[in-house]
């Protein structure tokens, strides 16, 4: 069993590629440092094949496709991402480019390219990592909510496609709450409400992905604020989410 792992380094990723190595899945693990990929390929039983790819850059993520396109890969976690807080209006252009780069435009050629692979061979799962952001607008943390709602909604889209086709290849889509990861230190905002654990959630995230769940909202707190927001006008939605990103 072999699985590709973006984001690898740190959070999730490296959480998601212990619990993998110990079901003895082999691993591909990507990103940016090095040092960080090397520690975790030493402490992991199973075999480790590690890239220090930027995947805000098109051109590695072909790179990357091409040299590991000839393995058998089973599994492919969408994993790497970031986000930004500030209002639209002052936060800076080309920080939030690189956003939409890494987390729409990576995730799109990713699950294009090793999907096609997948459905050729008429089996494999990709699960992408998105958020509870993937369902609702998001004033104070505004482009990362729009690009969670790309990988969400693509994801379903796809699910269903597959379905059509009868294909025996499933994708998942993960849509935690926060999450006790870099991410506030990268986004520079730091959340108010007590954050999951990540190994926690990477390891049900994987459960659930080996049993073809197609939405994964690990925790139940989230499962309720997600149910409620049904009911609510977007506008009210918007408010609220405004304010809960003004706390951090």
């Amino acid at each position: 069993m072999l699985a590709l792992i973006t984001g690898a380094s740190s959070g999730l990723g490296r959480e998601m590629a212990i619990y993998l190595s110990e079901l003895g899945y082999d691993l591909i693990l990507v990103a940016r440092r090095k040092e960080r990929l090397q520690e975790l390929q030493k402490s992991l039983p199973t075999h480790i094949t590690i890239f220090d790819y930027d995947l805000q850059k098109a051109e590695n993520i072909y790179e990357l496709h091409k040299k590991v396109q000839d393995q058998d890969i089973d599994l492919l976690i969408n994993n790497a991402g970031f986000g930004l807080f500030g209002m639209f209006s002052e936060t800076s252009l080309d920080r939030e480019l690189e956003m939409i780069d890494l987390n729409i435009k990576a995730y799109h050629i990713m699950t294009k390219l090793f999907l096609q692979d997948m459905m050729k061979k008429d089996r494999g799962r990709i699960l992408n990592v998105a958020s509870a952001a993937g369902f609702l607008a998001g004033p104070g943390l505004n482009t990362y909510y729009a690009t969670k709602n790309y990988v969400a909604k693509l994801s379903i889209a796809l699910y269903e496609e597959l379905r059509r086709q009868k294909s025996h290849v499933h994708i998942s889509v993960l849509c935690p709450g926060p999450v006790a990861t870099e991410f506030n230190k990268v986004a520079k905002g730091t959340f108010q409400i007590e954050e999951e654990n990540a190994r926690k959630i990477a390891r049900r995230a994987i459960v659930k992905t080996l049993k073809n769940k197609l939405i994964i909202v690990p925790d139940e707190f989230t499962k309720i604020g997600l149910f409620l927001t049904r009911f609510l006008p977007w506008k009210l939605s918007a408010r609220i989410v405004y304010l809960i990103q003004k706390r951090k």
